[in-house]
């Protein structure tokens, strides 16, 4: 099973970015889609963003489109995401989610897809 581990929360202002990474290791992230999701506090746990394993699939939940940018690296092993024009809405602790899967161009959002989590990172942004 591949093990997941997140970086780069922070504390930021509203209007500020962050890059979250999330380095995987014991296998590689092909034929993984990968995923971001968040928990405030208090809530549920909520989905984010989701890249397929081959890249070309990518699906942002509609409270950061525009706003956040997930890559992935397969050759650094690495998944990231980009967190722009953040707002204090977007306080959490971030995921990083790995689901092995045959299927090049699918994408999952539910967390009962996954496979593999991180332990994630806390991302605070300030008002």
């Amino acid at each position: 099973q591949v093990h997941l581990v997140e970086s780069g929360g922070g504390l930021v202002q509203a209007g500020g970015s962050l890059k979250l990474s999330c380095a995987a290791s014991g296998r590689t992230l092909g034929q993984h889609a990968m995923a971001w999701f968040r928990r405030a506090p208090g809530q549920e746990r909520e989905f984010v963003a989701v890249i397929s394993w081959s890249g070309g699939s990518t699906y942002y939940a509609e409270s950061v489109k525009g706003r956040f940018t997930m890559s992935r690296h397969d050759a650094e092993n690495t998944v990231y995401l980009q967190m722009n024009s953040l707002k204090p809405e977007d306080t959490a602790v971030y995921y990083c989610a790995a689901k092995e899967t045959f299927w090049g161009h699918t994408i999952y959002t539910d967390t009962a897809q996954y496979d593999a989590w991180g332990q994630g990172t806390q991302v605070i942004v300030s008002s």
